[in-house]
């Protein structure tokens, strides 16, 4: 049978508006395929489909997941999109159609000797790793103006998660958390809700200048870290395993 690639947008809405059309073609779930982004290399006797992210589709596809298969099945999908493997797309596409097919589809991430289940087991554990990590690793720093900026380079696209983290907890703060690898801003008006802006070509002394105060805090703190550590016990080896470097370089008191 002929082998059909739907090449997607490497986006929630995009995969899945990929699994809605995949649905739509009514054919052999085994003969579709999910792609993300276009490869050099085609496979022969295969068809390639290009597939535009429409926002009705994949909430519709979202609406069916949360029905079908509970609330935490479509948190690991969502974290597994948000994961920078180059194979997710066609692993959450398989498990959305193992789900679908069992009585208790609440009940597939526990089948993990299934490939595509397991693949997005293990996405979505390292995709959640990192966001509690950046939970507890993210600084913010005081600007002239008041609002509090951070600026991150997580390995995968956690940012929409902890969006409702910080919004939560600072609701009466005006703040910016800035993803750096991906151009991809959180802005929060202080009491009002949180939205996503894209820039790319982002040059980050837009942004203005520290509060003066911000320095002074900066500097006692980064004091206060060296001060209480205990020379005769300092263990770097154990130290990049709880905090590993890729952190630290965000972090005021390793700069």
């Amino acid at each position: 049978m002929e082998e059909k690639y739907l090449i997607c947008e490497d986006s929630l809405e995009g995969i899945f508006t990929g699994v809605y059309e995949a649905y739509a073609m009514r054919g052999d779930h085994e003969h579709i395929h999910i792609q993300i982004g276009e490869e050099g290399n085609f496979r022969l006797f295969a068809v390639y489909i290009k597939i535009m992210p429409d926002g009705e589709k994949a909430a519709k596809v979202a609406k069916t997941i949360n029905r079908r298969m509970g609330t935490e099945t479509y948190l690991d999908l969502c974290r597994a999109v948000a994961s920078e493997d180059g194979e997710k797309g066609e692993a959450v596409y398989k498990t959305i159609v193992r789900g679908l097919c069992m009585k208790e589809g609440s009940q597939v991430m526990g089948n993990l000797a299934d490939d595509a289940v397991h693949k997005v087991f293990e996405l979505s554990r390292c995709t959640r790793n990192e966001i509690h990590h950046w939970k507890e690793f993210l600084r913010f720093q005081e600007l002239e103006d008041g609002v509090l900026f951070s600026k991150i380079g997580p390995r995968n696209n956690v940012v929409t998660f902890l969006a409702p983290h910080f919004s939560d907890r600072l609701p009466l703060f005006d703040f910016i958390i800035y993803d750096e690898k991906r151009g991809i801003f959180v802005v929060h008006p202080k009491k009002k809700e949180w939205y996503l802006v894209t820039d790319k070509d982002f040059d980050e002394k837009e942004i203005g200048r520290y509060a003066e105060k911000e320095m002074e805090y900066q500097e006692l703190f980064t004091f206060f870290c060296h001060k209480i550590a205990i020379k005769e016990r300092k263990n770097l080896k154990l130290q990049r395993n709880m905090l590993p470097l890729r952190f630290q370089e965000y972090m005021v008191e390793f700069r």
